[in-house]
């Protein structure tokens, strides 16, 4: 009797001690929202070396991530940027304006988490490079499309009305300039900027990057797609120019991150302007040169709705104007120095921004955010 009685009580105690080790905290994370906005489905970058600090016998494979209020998991990405050793822990959050969260690392197999973001080149359509998350697509062009008469430059818009990811049953199903329902492709690029590339600007000229040569991902979701593309040297105004742009796309976001990375001889800066392709009808369009935010909400296309497009630049002086073919923000490059902006899109089908007045602050919103980054604290 004595032996079953034993046996009894541990097998409570193992499980309990199992569960105790599963909710155990190993790490908190502490993120304080200081401005006036609410934060929703928000992708925070924490360094991982500051987690491996706190907890340095962490198995990147058995651990989670959970509300320390409701215990509820939180979508987590280990991001690598390129390289093997792992750079960042992102992670989805939602946080009140003036608001703060405590997040738990714990032991423990997380949940598989839907994938929200992706990106890949696609060669069965002459080398584009696709990219999208749950609320927007995009594509640039590659090499194999460049010797055909629908050749074209910049970025493209694929308008979206599901959260889901799209691009590959798009392409496999070779039919998506009309919507089936979730979306479709009606934005004209052709040889211009589209809606927000960046190029070299001399003596009134843009001087295009074209087609992309090379590519390389960085990392493929959940939470964050980013990827090079790397373009081939070309004369600009007498001057050998190099650019390799570097986009980054997080899951809950209209915005593209780019970083494009300039190098040529000589030590003077270059002058650059990020363009959107305009339209003959009229749309409505905002420039805040203070603020580096340039809106278009564009003339409605039919039956199709209307795209609103922007590119913002956070930092630094500049001008904006057009010209017969773009909205344009002028800026100059330095050599080997990055230029980081961005660059986003919406539709009015897309049930969430549905006209020009929700669009323009929506870019408002988002510029507020990019100025009063959430803070965190690993201990």
């Amino acid at each position: 009797m004595r032996k079953v009685f034993a046996l009894l009580l541990l097998l409570p105690g193992a499980s309990f001690f199992g569960q105790a080790q599963t909710n155990t905290a190993k790490t908190t994370i502490v993120i304080k929202n200081s401005s006036d906005i609410d934060r929703v489905g928000e992708v925070l970058s924490i360094n991982w070396a500051s987690v491996i600090t706190r907890y340095p016998s962490i198995d990147t494979a058995n651990f989670k991530v959970l509300d320390a209020v409701t215990k509820k998991e939180v979508p987590f990405q280990l991001e690598h940027k390129g390289e093997v050793a792992i750079q960042n822990l992102l992670i989805q959050v939602n946080i009140k304006a003036k608001g703060n969260a405590k997040l738990l690392i714990v032991e423990g197999k997380p949940a598989v988490m839907a994938k929200k973001t992706y990106g890949r080149y696609v060669p069965e359509r002459y080398d584009d490079f696709a990219w999208e998350n749950d609320k927007v697509a995009n594509r640039m062009y590659g090499k194999a499309l460049e010797t055909r008469k629908d050749n074209a430059f910049g970025i493209d818009i694929w308008v979206k009305k599901t959260n889901k990811l799209v691009i590959n049953d798009w392409y496999k199903r070779g039919d998506y300039h009309t919507d089936h329902g979730d979306g479709m492709d009606y934005y004209s690029v052709g040889l211009t900027l589209g809606a927000g590339d960046i190029a070299p600007f001399v003596k009134d000229s843009v001087y295009y990057s074209k087609n992309y040569h090379n590519w390389k991902v960085l990392d493929n979701g959940p939470l964050r797609t980013s990827f090079r593309l790397y373009y081939d040297e070309r004369d600009v105004a007498g001057k050998s120019v190099k650019v390799v742009k570097t986009i980054t796309l997080d899951a809950g976001s209209h915005f593209n991150r780019i970083q494009a990375d300039y190098s040529y001889s000589g030590g003077a800066d270059l002058p650059v302007v990020i363009g959107i392709v305009k339209r003959a009808e009229p749309g409505a369009i905002i420039m805040d040169e203070q603020q580096g935010i340039l809106g278009y909400w564009e003339p409605e296309h039919g039956v199709d709705g209307t795209t609103g497009v922007a590119t913002i630049l956070p930092a630094g002086k500049v001008k904006m104007n057009t010209d017969k073919v773009h909205l344009l923000t002028h800026t100059s490059v330095k050599s080997n120095e990055p230029l980081v902006y961005y660059n986003g899109s919406a539709w009015s089908k897309g049930n969430e921004i549905t006209n020009a007045k929700a669009w323009f602050k929506l870019l408002d919103t988002f510029n507020q955010k990019l100025k009063q980054p959430l803070t965190v604290k690993v201990q």
